[in-house]
Parts: structure tokens; sequence; C-alpha cells
């Protein structure tokens, strides 16, 4: 398993905690042991012009998601196969003003962003309700049993 965290962000941030949780969620989700997963971490100017490139939306954004090998979960007796799962990009500067806002802490944020951009490259996705509900309610059980307490509510960009 090959997980690696590039912080170019200029904040401090918990990046063996970011591994920790991508390996948790990898194993509950029955992901090859040696799936691989990139999480770059990058300011909010950076993290502008990744967000026009590739969404052709303007300003930062909290997280993004871009997959490579179009992996799936696997099940209990059958993991995905090996691959590049792809990137995720996280801006802490935004994780941090959502986390105030949402009262919780950054840190926490950081890790509910980041379990939000696994599932993305999973193929989840939140457009339609009933996907948004699927998505949301994995996301919080994945979170609330790596973090052993509830996870975090949700917070928008």
């Amino acid at each position: 398993m090959s997980i690696e965290v590039n912080n170019e962000s200029g904040l401090s941030v918990d990046a063996e905690a970011l591994v920790r949780l991508a390996r948790f969620v990898f194993d509950r989700l029955w992901l090859h042991p040696q799936t691989e997963l990139s999480i770059l971490l990058v300011d909010e100017p950076a993290m502008e012009r990744l967000h026009i490139e590739l969404m052709d939306e303007p300003g930062p954004t909290d997280v993004l998601s871009v997959p490579m090998d179009e992996l799936t979960p696997g099940t209990p007796g059958k993991t995905t196969p090996q691959g590049m799962l792809g990137d995720i990009a996280i801006c802490p500067q935004v994780a941090l003003s959502q986390a105030q806002r949402g009262g919780h802490s950054a840190d926490d944020e950081m890790l509910l962003l980041a379990t939000h951009g696994i599932l993305h490259l999973l193929g989840f996705d939140h457009a339609e309700p009933e996907e948004r509900e699927e998505m949301f309610t994995l996301q919080r059980e994945l979170l609330t049993e790596f973090l052993g307490r509830p996870a975090p509510s949700e917070t928008v960009a």
C-alpha cells in the first residue's frame, strides 16, 4: 500500500494521521494491499487553480479528487484489483475555516475531507439525494469508527 502525502500548503498538518486514515478506509473497503494514493495539501491560490482547471469553477475549494484506475470498493471475499486509486488535493486553509464554522478541530476537518476524497475516488458521489445519503452515511461510519467517537458534521466550502 503506497499512500503519499505532499504538504505544499505552508501549514502544519498531521500527515501521519491522514496516512493512518487512508489505510483504515482501504482496509474497511477491501482495497488491494498495494493500492496507491497521493494526497496533496495546497494553499488557497493553488487550490483555486486546480478548481478552475478540473471543475471550471472559480475560487478555492476544500477537496478535489482525481481518480486514476476507476477502482471501486471490494467485498469481504474479494479485494479490488491492484492499482492507482488516484489523487486527492486538500486545502488546509479552507479546512480550517470550515472547522471553525462547524465547531470542530481542523484535524477532524482534514480527516473528514480525506475520507470524502477517497470515497469520490471509489466512485461515490452526492449529486442526487440517494447518492448523497449513501456517501455521507458511509463517510460518517468510517470516520466515527476511525476516531472512536462521533465524526464531525460535514461543512460546506
